[in-house]
């Protein structure tokens, strides 16, 4: 199983992939990652079985284009997202957000 990046066309094993995932925006329930190649930033779901890719837009997410990826599975906790698959576990955390106009 080999989980690609759209820019640049590179394929990751899912430990790779998954590593290079970074901060759970738990309201939106999306996931940044950085492709370790190219350095794109995509933003993607993690949904059972699959990834979801697509783009933000009036507060929503559109997914666009799915990738399959048999056994995956997530689980929501309140400060990061657990990515599961066979008996592998990555953990994803949230990056504290700045309100505005706080000093």
């Amino acid at each position: 199983m080999l989980i690609p990046c759209f820019a640049c066309e590179s394929r990751f094993r899912p430990d790779e992939y998954f590593r290079a995932c970074h901060d759970y925006r738990r309201g939106m329930d999306l996931v940044a990652w950085t492709c370790p190649r190219c350095g794109n930033q995509d933003e993607l779901r993690v949904l059972p079985g699959e990834l979801g890719f697509g783009y933000s837009q009036r507060g929503r997410f559109a997914i666009c284009d799915r990738v399959r990826v048999p056994g995956l599975r997530r689980r929501r906790q309140d400060l990061w997202l657990d990515i599961s698959l066979d008996s592998k576990v990555w953990r994803v955390s949230s990056r504290p957000r700045q309100l505005v106009g706080a000093h």
